[in-house]
C-alpha cells in the first residue's frame, strides 16, 4: 500500500513540474524574440501547521528555489539505545535507498527526473532528508522523504561502508573529536547524548530497530521553501503521505546535562579546548552569548559556540603556551559584559539569523525547522525575527550567563593536554 501513495505521488506532481508557465513579452529592439517579465520581489512569509498524524508543516512563500526537508527528533544519535550505536549515522547513510516498493535506483532516477538535489545529515538531536528543486517540482519527491525502509543487504552493506568512511575521516578531524568530547564531557558515556555521534558498530537488527522507531510521522517536521500556497500544500502533503510510517510515540528521556571532563592526547604540538555550560536560554539568548564570549575573547583566540542545551567557549594552545589558555578562556567567560559589549553582540547574531533566513533555500528550511522544533513556531517574516533580538536587554544576557556560569562546567581537550588545567581548576575560575 506504500508503495502506491509513493508512485502516486511521483506521478502527479512529474506531470506538474513539467507544465511551465512564462509570461512572454516582446521587445522593442527585439520584436520577434520574447523575453521573461520577472516578477516584483516580495517579504518572506511562514506558515505552521500540525497535521493529523502528528507531522508539522512549515513553509514559506517567497524563495525562488524550494528546498523541502523531513526532519526527525527521534532520529538522532542521542536517541540510540544502548546496542545501537551507529544506527543513526548509518541510518542516514540509507537515505534515498529501497523502501516502499521502490528499488534505489528507481528511487534515484526519480529524483533525477525532478531535477532535484538529494541531501541527508545526521545530529545527535534529530536527523534530515531533503532535497533542493524548482518550486514546480517541490510535492513530487515528498514520499520518498518517508519511505519504508526494506533494508536490501547490497543497500546495509554500502551505508555501514560509507559509515565507516565518515567515522574514519571525523577521527581524523580536531575539530570533530573536540565536539564529541565536549558532549561526553557534558553528558557522559552512560547517556546517548553524551556517546559518539561518528559510530559504524551498529548491526542489521540494531538499524531496523531504530529506523522503526525514530523515522516515523508522529513528531517530524515538514519544512518547504517557495511554497506559494500553505493550505493547499498541508492537504497535498497529508495526502501523499497517508501510508507513511507512523514511528514510535516513545522517545528517550531528556537529556541531563552534567558536566565534566573528556581529554584525548596527542602529540600534535598543540592543544585544542572546549569549555562548556549548561543553559536552558532560547536560540536568540543563546546566540547574543555566543558573541559575547567570542568579542570578550578576541584577544586570546577565543571564540564562543552555542547549541542546544549548552553555551561555552573554544580556543587553543601551543605546547609553550602553558597558562595562558587557562587565562584567555575564563576571561572570555568571566568578562563583564557592558551594554556595549551586549549591543554589539545583538547586532552580529541578529546579522547572523537574517542570514539564515537569505542564504539560500537550504539554509532557510534548517532554519525554519530549528525554529520549530524549540519553539513549535517560526517567526512569519524577517522584521518578527529581528524584534526577538531588538527585546534582548542586558539583564537578559548577563542572568543568563550568570545561571550557566552556575552549572557544573565542562571540559573537553585534544593533542598536548597537558598544557590544559583540569576541570577542577577551571571550576575553581567560576
Amino acid at each position: 500500500m506504500a508503495s502506491i501513495a509513493v508512485r502516486r505521488g511521483l506521478s502527479a506532481v512529474s506531470r506538474k513540474g513539467r507544465e511551465f508557465s512564462t509570461v512572454l513579452v516582446a521587445t522593442e529592439e527585439f520584436p520577434g524574440l520574447p523575453s521573461t517579465t520577472p516578477e516584483t520581489a516580495k517579504a518572506s512569509t511562514a506558515s505552521v501547521t500540525k497535521l493529523s498524524s502528528g507531522l508539522t508543516v512549515v513553509s514559506e512563500d517567497a524563495a525562488s528555489t524550494s528546498t523541502v526537508t523531513m526532519t526527525f527528533p527521534k532520529a538522532g544519535s542521542g536517541s540510540e539505545q544502548l546496542g545501537e550505536q551507529g544506527a543513526a549515522l548509518i541510518n542516514k547513510c540509507l537515505a534515498f535507498n529501497s523502501g516502499s516498493g521502490l528499488s534505489t535506483i528507481m528511487i534515484l532516477r526519480s529524483i533525477e527526473n525532478e531535477g532535484a538535489i538529494p541531501f541527508a545529515s545526521v545530529e545527535r538531536d534529530f536527523a534530515t532528508v531533503g532535497y533542493t528543486v524548482e518550486p514546480d517540482n517541490a510535492e513530487g519527491l515528498i514520499p520518498l522523504l518517508a519511505t519504508d525502509c526494506t533494508f536490501e543487504k547490497w543497500d546495509v552493506r554500502d551505508a555501514k561502508t560509507l559509515a565507516a568512511y565518515q567515522v574514519a575521516a571525523a577521527n581524523k578531524n580536531a575539530q570533530e573529536v573536540l565536539t564529541e568530547q565536549i558532549f561526553a564531557a557534558a553528558y557522559g558515556a552512560q547517556s546517548p547524548m553524551g556517546r559518539p555521534l561518528f559510530d559504524a558498530s551498529a548491526g542489521a537488527y540494531e538499524i531496523a530497530s531504530f529506523r522503526t522507531r525514530g523515522y516515523g510521522l508522529d513528531g517530524a517536521i515538514l519544512a518547504a521553501t517557495g511554497i506559494k500556497d500553505h493550505a493547499s500544500f498541508c492537504s497535498n502533503v497529508e495526502e501523499l503521505l497517508s501510508e507513511a510510517p507512523a514511528g514510535s510515540s516513545h522517545g528517550v528521556p531528556e537529556p541531563a546535562y552534567i558536566g565534566g571532563e573528556a581529554r584525548i592526547a596527542a602529540p600534535i604540538g598543540y592543544a585544542h579546548v572546549a569549555l562548556a555550560f549548561g543553559t536552558d536560554a532560547s536560540i536568540p539568548l543563546r546566540n547574543v552569548l555566543k558573541h559575547c564570549f567570542s568579542i570578550a575573547g578576541k584577544e586570546g583566540g577565543v571564540s564562543g559556540f552555542a547549541t542546544s542545551g549548552l553555551v561555552g567557549v573554544y580556543g587553543g594552545a601551543v605546547t609553550e603556551g602553558a597558562g595562558s589558555i587557562d587565562s584567555a578562556i575564563t576571561g572570555a567567560l568571566t568578562s563583564k559584559l557592558s551594554a556595549d559589549v551586549v549591543n554589539k553582540a545583538k547586532t552580529l547574531a541578529k546579522a547572523e539569523a537574517l542570514f539564515g533566513m537569505d542564504c539560500g533555500s537550504k539554509g532557510l528550511a534548517a532554519t525554519m525547522t530549528a525554529s520549530v522544533m524549540e519553539s513549535g513556531s517560526f517567526f512569519s517574516n524577517a522584521t518578527a525575527l529581528a524584534a526577538t533580538y531588538d527585546a534582548i536587554t542586558e539583564k537578559d544576557v548577563n542572568g543568563a550567563l550568570a545561571a550557566a556560569l552556575k552549572t557544573n562546567p565542562s571540559v573537553a581537550a585534544v593533542g598536548d593536554i597537558g598544557v590544559v588545567p583540569y576541570q577542577g581548576t577551571f571550576a575553581s575560575r567560576f
